[in-house]
């Protein structure tokens, strides 16, 4: 899993969610409804509803605000009919970025986009240009002191949950799966008693790049910039960035 010890960088700030908690949920929200809408309301029957759901949970969204968005993507609630639009692109310095989004105007939201793109040093490309760099993959990651295990012991039980792959850092143990079995891998390692500061289905660079001087801050704008739009769900950059350079960039 080279390049993939960061992978908390890459994955722009992902700690940090949204400033709002009410942009969050509604982001969360507006993925439960479409999720239901194109596979239905049943999440035994809809793994993307059942990811939505437990990523929605993970938030500390409310019960309540997950049976709306489901009702609202069923049609027993009125709502906008949302569609998931997904735009690529090149950061400062050549990064790779890509923005999945759902929006009720595709026309608004790729010229936003494109603008977000333009005015912060990058430039939105061509459907493809930059997708294959990325490989879908489950992610899961447990602190390692919460994990009450050694590396080698982990690694063990990881890999016999059905795992790709295991990597273990200072303070983190990251896991890779299929997306087909980051479920069951899920499931398998939360019955042994686990639990995870991440679990989501995403988008993995095959390779990073690390950026330098201007281009590191102004790498850090484009990010932000598009994770705070209201119709931008997720965003993927090849970039790694160290904790020191973000925190002066």
């Amino acid at each position: 899993m080279a390049g993939h010890s960061k992978w908390k960088n890459i994955q722009h700030r992902k700690g940090r969610q949204d400033a709002l908690r009410g942009k969050l949920f509604a982001k969360l929200a507006r993925e439960i409804s479409v999720a239901a809408r194109e596979g239905g309301g049943d999440p035994d029957q809809n793994q993307r509803l059942r990811l939505a759901i437990s990523k929605a949970r993970s938030q500390n969204m409310p019960n309540d605000n997950i049976e709306r968005a489901i009702k609202r993507g069923i049609g027993a609630e009125g709502g906008s009919n949302y569609e998931a639009v997904t735009y690529e692109g090149y950061g400062p310095g050549g990064a790779a970025v890509m923005v999945e989004a759902l929006t009720d105007n595709r026309n608004r939201t790729a010229a936003d986009v494109r603008h977000i793109f333009s005015k912060r040093g990058g430039s939105m490309g061509e459907a493809g240009c930059v997708a294959w760099m990325f490989d879908k993959k489950g992610l899961l990651r447990i602190d390692r002191v919460s994990a009450g295990q050694d590396e080698d012991e982990m690694m063990l039980q990881v890999l016999e949950a059905g795992a790709e792959d295991f990597e273990a850092s200072e303070d983190v143990f990251e896991i890779t799966t299929s997306p087909d079995h980051f479920e069951e891998v899920k499931e398998s390692l939360e019955r042994e008693g686990f639990r995870f500061s991440t679990a989501e289905v995403t988008m993995m660079p095959q390779n990073t790049v690390t950026l330098t001087g201007d281009h590191v801050s102004k790498m850090l704008q484009l990010l932000e910039a598009l994770e705070d739009h209201d119709d931008v769900q997720n965003v993927y950059s090849n970039v790694e960035i160290d904790d020191e350079l973000e925190n002066h960039g």
